[in-house]
């Protein structure tokens, strides 16, 4: 369904911003929602009665206003599941496509805030598997590996070796039970090698807090 959009003007120029702190959205990756608030509810009747996208952005760390400041960037999601419940809530999944920089948020009438917000930065979102060759693939699984043995954890290793380097990176990253703010430097990355790279060092620091300082750095 994302795949139908090849270049930055292909998206709305305009989109409904939905705040959500630590939530973490990529391209071509998957955010399943519980929408009971009735402005957010109105933002998903919106928007499934337009072009179905939704930007998720992160609200600035410590902003408690009913209208909260919020980071400048986040990711436009498609909305490509839909159901509703007998108690009035909407369960939807947003499928990421692009990420984007707000340059201004409009005067609206809407309950729900909206923005201008541009793509160009992240026209390479735009492109399936763009420096997946750059990761170094076994250095993440190695972290990977090393913070689920050190959580007591296991995992489906024939399926983690078996997704593309894109998926297993944003997978990752999206999973990460990571504050906000770290949240966000995965989302700001420039590019997959570098998200990869940031999510490496984020599971090093918590292998050595859990570990008392004594990891070892990974190679």
């Amino acid at each position: 369904m994302t795949g139908r959009y090849q270049k930055p003007a292909d998206l709305p120029g305009q989109i409904a911003l939905f705040p959500l702190s630590g939530a973490l959205l990529l391209p071509r990756t998957d955010l399943p929602l519980n929408i009971f608030e009735p402005r957010y509810l109105a933002m998903v009747e919106a928007a499934m009665a337009s072009e179905r996208i939704i930007g998720i952005i992160q609200p600035l760390p410590d902003s408690k206003a009913e209208k909260p400041k919020l980071e400048k960037i986040g990711c436009a999601g498609r909305i490509t599941s839909y159901s509703e419940s007998d108690d009035g809530r909407l369960l939807i999944t947003l499928t990421g496509i692009c990420r984007f920089v707000v340059k201004r948020e409009p005067r609206v009438a809407t309950p729900f805030r909206q923005a201008v917000v541009d793509y160009k930065p992240f026209a390479v979102d735009l492109v399936s598997g763009t420096g997946a060759p750059s990761v170094n693939r076994e250095q993440l699984i190695e972290a990977f590996r090393q913070y689920l043995e050190a959580n007591n954890m296991t995992t489906n290793w024939e399926e983690v070796n078996s997704v593309t380097t894109e998926v297993l990176v944003n997978t990752l990253s999206l999973l990460a039970p990571y504050p906000p703010r770290e949240k966000q430097a995965l989302l700001e990355a420039p590019d997959l090698k570098s998200r990869a790279e940031v999510l490496v060092a984020l599971t090093e620091l918590a292998l050595k807090k859990s570990l008392g300082g004594n990891s070892t750095r990974m190679q």
